[in-house]
């Protein structure tokens, strides 16, 4: 027994009854009677238990839990597209009905009076079941030509071929002329939905479903058949409710009654379906991924008996489709058969749209590719929510915990994708363990290259992740960040981006492949293990900068003797010649002069291969004098060829530069983030030479009463050594960090004795003026440390 949900509708979940029981929702303002029509098993047998004939009225089907109404599914642009609208065509002999039908719809009564045709009417979406206009075309051979009947049959979605279950004539007519004609008319491939109606049931005391069972089961494109009454209003409503579900809800991609099982692409999109709603990787849909995938697909949870309730009807029937009193894929694939054969495939539909996919089993591009607009100069990342749900991702994979996929578990993650979208290059582009396994850190900078790179890619990966479905969001544009304009950075002197580009350039053998690997933390030994068919033209890693994590892209660019506009857009450039090549830094000077020495962008050279011995560069002038020239910092000495991890000093400058490229930078270090450079930046900062400065005309203006005594003694003491009386008071200056002119008076009256520079007094007053200057100091220093 199906469990009611809070607001009185039995959850999706819960299997539905036999076919011939089952009823849709009505169209609005319409009364509803029972109807009759044939199940999807009808060609060749039912569910669990079913019969050939199972539906035929005045037949019992099998024994299954009380149906439900089937929730609407869950709104959201992450679904995938139904036709935007519906088009009936009702065709049949004449005099069977088919204008009655109509006007009976629309008037809710029985005209007296019926016209040769009816006009074209259009039901809105706000008063069909499934919120989707519905247009009803009348169809009179006797005011129509064939031409016109044929192009009618060209634009329907769905023809209702109309009989009289009193005429027997023209029941025949229904092989014998109009289905013949409509498929003549229709590619074989993408044949139209048939429904079969018969009217003027109030005429009869019998049914004509034993004589339509053969027609049905001979012609695989007929949906359902209806009987009804103009007259007394019998299954008006059902009617064309039914032939907009054989649009909407088709029957044909989903099942193949021949075969009495799904088909091959509907059993693909579930199988993806249940991967992503396995959220723990085990094999099997517990109740909280059973309730998440029910919330998620018909906004409402299942009661605890309802879960039961459906798997124990799987134990019954399935001896391998519940597993640890969890939903097997096994298990979910035979639930949507038997929705299928019990006739309510709209609930298939419904998880099948909400994952994505259309009318033809495949994922829409308004799924894989949401809008996102992106302005000019302007970058793309991954935000929070992203990195998060990749998490999760890689936790799910990986499965022995070792904090990096195998080739297996690698594998088994991108089982959701219809390619495989990583090669062999990947492993060469981010960090790998000894064993050549993508890292935790290698996944996430290979998801951010992705995103800098081709964010349209990013988002059609992150669909067949579901990102949308897990998450919960709009769509997979949730989860990425559209930095702001760089000229904007560039104003303000500070950016709020977390990837940042640096293109390599250099002549070819210089050693940029050695670069790019060492950010990866690979040494010459590790770099001669990559074979040439699998060589990366990018690396990406984590580089901290002021003990923040920030994302470094280098880019390997061409050799060529000019760069593309393409290869010029960058936040850096890392100018790599090789020390032991003679020729080798006059193409770095070349490059540097052609596309960067008037742009904005910062520029470092280093000096490839300082292992080897150096060799006079053929330039006009030194690496060293050429940096000084166009103020660049001078050439960083770098090599790969060490026993461990290669120095990642330039990575970190490259970065730096990179993120402050207003500022020269003073530390030549490369590391900018060591005491010394601390110190340093912190001695060469405007707030501390104001600082020094104020100190020292204080000092300054208490010292000027004893340098003139001092001066009066020296004009009267002749034979006293000058020179010996000037390295004391230097002195005295270098204790008190007096470095600036003290002016000409000062200048006069430098002339001191040993004996009073001794005064107690005056070392007094300096020792205070020193203290309080190094106190001052140390509190700001300490300050600096905290904030970074």
């Amino acid at each position: 027994m199906a469990a009611q949900t809070p607001s009185g509708r039995r959850a999706a979940l819960s299997l539905p009854r036999s076919r011939t029981q089952a009823r849709g929702p009505p169209l609005p303002r319409l009364s509803l009677a029972s109807h009759r029509r044939l199940p999807a098993s009808r060609r060749g047998g039912g569910g669990a238990g079913g019969s050939r004939r199972e539906g035929i009225p005045g037949r019992s089907g099998s024994a299954s839990p009380a149906e439900p109404d089937v929730s609407r599914p869950a709104p959201g642009p992450g679904s995938g597209a139904m036709k935007k609208d519906v088009r009936i065509l009702l065709v049949g002999e004449p005099r069977v009905g088919k204008t009655s039908l109509i006007m009976s719809l629309v008037s809710e009564e029985f005209p007296e009076e019926v016209p040769p045709r009816a006009e074209e009417i259009t039901i809105p979406a706000d008063v069909t079941p499934e919120r989707v206009p519905t247009h009803i075309v009348d169809y009179s051979e006797a005011e129509q030509s064939d031409e016109q009947l044929y192009h009618e049959i060209s634009q329907a979605n769905v023809i209702c071929i109309v009989y009289a279950v009193n005429n027997k004539n023209s029941i025949d007519k229904v092989t014998s002329r109009w289905i013949p004609l409509i498929n003549e008319r229709t590619d074989k491939d993408s044949r139209l939905p048939l429904i079969l109606v018969g009217n003027k049931s109030d005429l009869v005391e019998y049914s004509s479903m034993e004589t339509i069972l053969p027609i049905m089961n001979q012609y695989t494109e007929i949906e359902t058949c209806v009987e009804c009454s103009a007259k007394n209003l019998k299954n008006i409503s059902e009617l064309f409710y039914y032939a907009q579900k054989a649009v909407l809800h088709p029957t044909g991609p989903l099942y193949c009654p021949e075969e009495k099982e799904m088909k091959p692409a509907c059993i693909k999109a579930l199988t993806r379906i249940f991967r992503i709603s396995d959220q723990d990787n085990d094999g099997t849909l517990n109740d909280a991924e059973l309730n998440f995938f029910q919330r998620i697909c018909f906004n409402t949870p299942l009661a605890p008996q309802a879960l039961e309730d459906v798997k124990n009807v799987v134990r019954k029937n399935l001896s391998d489709g519940v597993a640890d009193n969890g939903l097997t894929l096994k298990g979910f694939l035979f639930l949507h058969t038997l929705f299928i054969q019990r006739g309510r495939h709209e609930t298939t539909w419904t998880v099948l749209r909400r994952f994505g996919y259309d009318d033809d089993l495949e994922l829409t591009p308004e799924y894989l590719f949401p809008p996102l607009k992106i302005p000019p100069d302007c970058t793309t990342e991954l935000n929070h929510h992203a990195y998060l749900f990749l998490q999760s991702i890689f936790d799910k994979h990986d499965l022995d915990r070792d904090c990096a996929l195998s080739p297996d578990e690698l594998k088994d993650l991108f089982k959701v994708f219809p390619y495989m979208p990583w090669g062999p290059d990947v492993n060469n582009t981010v960090c790998t363990n000894e064993r050549g396994w993508i890292t935790y850190q290698g996944f996430l900078s290979q998801w951010t290259l992705t995103t800098y790179l081709d964010v349209q890619r990013c988002l059609e990966y992150l669909g067949y992740l579901g990102y949308s479905i897990l998450a919960e969001q709009e769509s997979q544009a949730s989860a990425i960040t559209v930095t702001r304009d760089k000229k904007i950075d560039l104003q303000k002197k500070q950016t709020q981006r977390n990837v940042f580009r640096c293109n390599v350039v250099g002549m070819k053998g210089c050693g940029k492949s050695g670069v790019l690997q060492a950010l990866l933390g690979r040494n010459l030994i590790r770099q001669r293990q990559i074979r040439a068919e699998h060589k990366s033209y990018y690396a990406i890693n984590t580089v901290y900068v002021y003990g923040q994590e920030k994302y470094l892209l280098l880019h390997d660019v061409s050799d060529s003797e000019f760069l593309t506009d393409a290869e010029t857009i960058c936040d850096a450039v890392c100018l790599v010649y090789d020390v032991s090549n003679p020729k080798s830094f006059e193409y770095c000077a070349r490059i540097f002069k052609q596309h960067f020495m008037d742009s904005r962008i910062p520029c470092l050279v280093v000096a490839a291969k300082s292992d080897l011995h150096e060799v006079r560069q053929e330039y006009s002038i030194s690496p060293a004098e050429f940096c000084k020239k166009h103020k660049m910092p001078p050439p960083q000495a770098f090599t790969c060829n060490t026993v461990d991890v290669p120095s990642k000093d330039i990575f970190v400058k490259l970065t730096t530069m990179a993120m402050y490229p207003h500022a020269r930078l003073r530390c030549m270090c490369a590391c900018n983030r060591c005491t010394f450079c601390i110190c340093q930046n912190f001695l060469n900062s405007d707030l501390l030479q104001s600082v020094k400065n104020k100190l020292f005309t204080a000092v300054l203006n208490r010292l000027r009463p004893y340098i003139d005594e001092l001066g009066a003694m020296l004009l009267a003491d002749e034979e006293s050594s000058i020179m010996q009386q000037v390295h004391a008071v230097n002195f005295v200056e270098d204790s008190i960090f007096m470095e600036s002119s003290l002016g000409p008076r000062l200048l006069e009256d430098r002339h001191v004795t040993q004996a009073d520079l001794k005064s107690s007094t005056f070392w007094l007053r300096a020792s205070f003026g020193a203290t309080v200057f190094a106190v001052l100091g140390f509190a700001m220093y300490k300050a600096l440390l905290k904030q970074r």
